[in-house]
């Protein structure tokens, strides 16, 4: 195994994400529990990478981390060279709503809303004129193989379906990072090796950088990269 900071060509293109000896730890009482500690890692436009580790060794964290929506308690991470860890809340949310898309393995889709508008409404609360938003909502459905079930509501959807709603959602508005926490967690091995496929697809299609957290091995050997957390730090598998 080797480190996944991947030492940059000055002349190469900033990567997406970018974790810096970040440390992130908990403290319970006088207990302090060290989750990340100096974890570092690059994922480039268009990358897909795997996460793979055992329960417990803070792969949610990294996401959170990653994401925003936890702060490092060190070191430094980077959106398209932006440092974020010193943005106030105000920025902090800005930029995950407009920068990162997120996919969890229960989709939390809205049950009264169509598939439709289920993507629609992340836009619409962007800005996006609804018109534009519905169209645009449409055509990422039907990419994703839904273009039959814009109609539907999440109960008359499967579950392979409804992640794949979930999907659409995410990338919405356009995020250059997407952060998918076992995404196909609840479904059955054909499903999952469809949805996973079609995330795969749609990231690189679109240029995003993304990282799947997963079990599934086999899963992962399809990705372009694939990395695990040891003591702390990321490196590559």
């Amino acid at each position: 195994m080797t480190d996944a900071s991947h030492p940059m060509d000055p002349a190469a293109e900033e990567p997406v994400l970018r974790l810096e000896n970040v440390v992130r730890r908990y403290v319970q009482g006088e207990a302090s529990l060290e989750v990340l500690n100096g974890a570092s890692a690059s994922i480039a436009a268009g990358e897909v990478v795997a996460l793979i580790a055992p329960s417990g060794t803070g792969k949610s964290t990294l996401l959170h981390v990653a994401g925003l929506l936890e702060k490092p308690d060190g070191g430094e991470v980077y959106i398209e060279g932006r440092p974020t860890a010193t943005l106030d809340d105000a920025a902090r949310t800005a930029m995950r709503r407009n920068q990162v898309g997120f996919v969890y393995q229960f989709h939390h889709l809205l049950p009264e809303f169509t598939a439709l508008e289920n993507v629609t409404l992340p836009q619409v609360i962007r800005g996006l004129k609804e018109k534009e938003a519905r169209e645009r909502a449409a055509d990422l459905l039907a990419y994703l193989g839904l273009g039959a079930r814009l109609t539907h509501r999440p109960a008359e959807l499967s579950g392979g379906e409804q992640q794949r709603v979930a999907i659409a959602r995410a990338v919405a508005n356009a995020p250059r990072l997407l952060l998918a926490d076992e995404p196909t967690g609840n479904l059955d091995p054909t499903t999952s090796a469809y949805v996973f496929k079609t995330l795969t697809s749609l990231a690189r299609a679109s240029g995003l950088a993304a990282i799947v957290a997963t079990h599934n091995l086999d899963l992962a050997a399809t990705l372009d990269r694939r990395i695990t957390l040891r003591d702390g730090l990321v490196v590559d598998v």
